[in-house]
């Protein structure tokens, strides 16, 4: 499947490359079916793997070679994230290096998984950090709480900590962004001021605020410590307090009923366990014929069967608890709680740029997160994560979804939004294209119709072949 060529490289360090550790990783990189890898090992010499169809480039700078090694031998993909979090290797562009590397998912999945102990202890403690009672307001607090002053250097001046909807992702800002994203989705709602709404993971106050301003009274929920705080002094400077009401509460203990929810990007943070318990909760709280938006981040149903037996990256050491639902599933809570579907968005893309910037300011900010303590190794794993999530979306393994749905009632019988709402994201053009890909290529696990496209684009014509041919 690939092509191996040995080129001249400027020595990296002063030690000897041994044999064996080059052959080892030769062994893994011949598997590469798209584009190219650059692997530079200690010593004066570099190895470029070419697979056998077009694609993006990588470059990784191994300095430990050893240590990396066995951490992929024991910990799989988890233990090469490890590795970058131990300064094991490096890379002139790590987005970059992972789009390589998801790209060739499948060609590369003959190599090491970890050891099965490994594996199965990673999956028990991500089952012991589920978010019953409790532990979810640790879980969250292991995140959230990192500190305001943390989360200021980098996010829009808003802090606001999800996805932006732009309108130009070249030239507008994240704060425009943003601020529309939170248009959007109030938009959705057809709320009229003096309407009470609910929104469950408040944030840092932005769309709390932005609902204020349109008349409406809010009640908002975190299990934010610091960013309760810091919300309730930013309703309070913004005279909003008498129509604005934020909770250090768990959603499943909220009591009343409202006309209508939004909840951004937090049943990510629920828990399958706990799915259904969070859409009843919405059907409850939610007055007949009241709207509910929702903005969630999803995985495909493919990816999701593999995702959901193991502990990935994210889940070990970003987001314990967490949960990503596939569209599927979401649909499926939803209904099995009575709510009726009115319209799906999709922005995958936005939410790709979106970590660019994020990314970007992370960067341009390292020793100011230094200087609030933090070491190298978490300012690593940081980076990772960004990187990490923003190929997620690029590639369609993951994907951003706006939904709107409606408890039913009298006056809800028979309403929908009008299917002709512009969409802004290129996945819904793409999945409705005549998309082709390699000849040769395997489709399992490449359902994400981004990552298709991405494929086709760098694939040779005469390499191609219609996707229904499959």
């Amino acid at each position: 499947m690939s092509a191996e060529e040995t080129i001249d490289a400027r020595p990296l360090t002063s030690r000897t490359r041994p044999a064996g550790l080059s052959r080892l990783f030769a062994a893994l990189c011949r598997q590469l079916a798209f584009g190219s890898l650059l692997v530079r090992l200690p010593g004066d010499r570099a190895d470029l793997y070419r697979g056998r169809f077009a694609g993006p480039a990588g470059e990784i700078v191994i300095a430990r070679p050893l240590r990396l090694l066995l951490r992929l031998l024991t910990r799989g993909d988890i233990g090469f994230a490890e590795s970058y979090m131990e300064g094991d290797w490096e890379t002139p562009d790590l987005p970059g290096l992972l789009d390589v590397l998801q790209l060739n998912e499948e060609h590369l999945g003959a190599g090491p998984k970890g050891l099965r102990w490994s594996r199965r202890l990673d999956r028990l403690t991500h089952r012991l950090r589920d978010n019953r009672p409790g532990m979810s307001r640790r879980n969250i607090a292991r995140h959230y709480d990192l500190g305001n002053d943390f989360y200021r250097l980098w996010l829009d001046p808003g802090l606001t900590y999800s996805a932006a909807l732009f309108a130009d992702r070249e030239r507008e800002s994240l704060e425009t962004a943003q601020v529309r994203k939170y248009a959007r989705l109030l938009d959705d709602l057809d709320a009229r001021p003096g309407q009470h709404l609910l929104e469950i993971g408040c944030g840092w106050g932005g769309l709390a605020e932005a609902a204020a301003r349109r008349g409406l009274r809010v009640t908002g929920v975190t299990l934010s410590r610091e960013q309760l705080d810091y919300a309730q002094a930013r309703i309070a400077a913004a005279g909003l307090s008498d129509r604005v009401e934020l909770r250090l509460q768990d959603y499943r203990d909220i009591r009343g009923q409202f006309d209508h929810c939004v909840s951004i990007e937090m049943l990510e943070a629920v828990g399958e366990a706990y799915w259904p318990t969070y859409f009843q909760a919405l059907r409850r709280l939610v007055r007949p014929g009241g709207r509910i938006s929702l903005q969630v981040i999803t995985m495909n149903e493919d990816d999701f069967l593999r995702y959901r037996r193991s502990a990935d990256f994210i889940q070990l050491y970003i987001f314990p608890g967490g949960m990503l639902p596939s569209p599927e599933r979401l649909r499926a809570q939803a209904d099995a709680a009575g709510l009726t579907p009115l319209q799906e968005r999709w922005y995958g893309a936005d939410y790709a740029e979106t970590l660019r910037r994020w990314r970007r300011a992370f960067h341009d900010q390292s020793s100011a997160v230094a200087a609030l303590g933090y070491d190298a190794r978490f300012r690593r794993m940081w980076d990772y994560y960004l990187a990490y999530c923003e190929v997620g979306f690029d590639s369609g393994v993951t994907d951003l979804l706006q939904a709107v749905f409606e408890v039913p009632g009298p006056e809800a019988a028979g309403r929908r939004l009008s299917a002709a709402l512009p969409q802004t994201d290129e996945s819904a053009a793409t999945k409705s294209a005549s998309t082709t890909v390699p000849a040769g290529c395997k489709l399992t696990g490449l359902t994400g119709f981004r990552r298709i496209d991405r494929i086709c684009r760098h694939a040779d014509d005469g390499n191609r072949v219609p996707l229904r041919s499959c």
